[in-house]
């Protein structure tokens, strides 16, 4: 793990890359991050998250900024430039059921070749997707979701990389540190080795790549 300033942390994330995003309607997103990738005017993204927030806030700026080609959320109707852009046809969609969401990206972190849910079928979500019965009831086969980049929000790392998060804040970021090649986390604070108690980590330091502090969006 390596404490890096903001440039770094930004420059890390390439053109056309994939990259989940941590937050709940921008709650326990990485703000100092996503601004700097709006600011480096990064493009054409595929941002996996649980939605895109709105116009000003979380992944909304991402879109705001036309830093994506692709995002796959479970929903878009709290910020209408996702909706102008999706109708507009400069930015795909794939919209995803919440549950379903975060299970992919689980079974990406763990190494599943996917899940089976009854949601969905019988709605266009089963579109295009193999369906397998199982004691007479049908379920779709979702495949599992991983990508380049993870950037997240936590609390407090301590200087080996151990992560803490901070009540509904947790919300998708454990989950989409272990569906990513690299994790870049922007926390609150760094603190002394040690000072951690080990019940109170919730993400071990061997996952975490580069550490970025910053409290207050630029």
């Amino acid at each position: 793990m390596r404490v890096v300033g903001i440039d770094e942390a930004v420059s890390a994330v390439d053109d056309n890359s994939s990259v989940m995003i941590g937050g709940f309607l921008g709650c326990g997103s990485p703000d100092n991050i996503i601004q700097g990738i709006v600011e480096r005017k990064t493009r054409g993204l595929t941002v996996i998250a649980n939605d895109t927030s709105f116009p000003d806030r979380g992944v909304g700026k991402i879109i705001v900024g036309k830093c994506a080609a692709k995002v796959i959320v479970s929903h878009i109707g709290t910020n209408p430039e996702t909706q102008r852009q999706m109708i507009e046809g400069e930015l795909d969609v794939e919209l995803v059921p919440q549950g379903t969401l975060a299970e992919r990206i689980r079974a990406g972190g763990v190494g599943l070749g996917g899940i089976l849910t009854p949601t969905g079928v019988g709605t266009v979500v089963q579109e295009g997707k193999r369906i397998i019965a199982i004691d007479g009831k049908d379920y779709l086969m979702e495949l599992p979701l991983r990508a380049e980049f993870a950037l997240v929000k936590a609390k407090k790392a301590d200087y080996f990389g151990n992560l803490v998060f901070s009540l509904t804040a947790r919300n998708f970021n454990p989950l989409i540190v272990l569906a990513c090649n690299t994790v870049i986390v922007e926390v609150e604070e760094i603190v002394p080795v040690g000072s951690l108690s080990p019940d109170e980590i919730h993400i071990p330091g061997v996952l975490v790549d580069y550490v970025f502090v910053g409290s207050v969006v630029r």
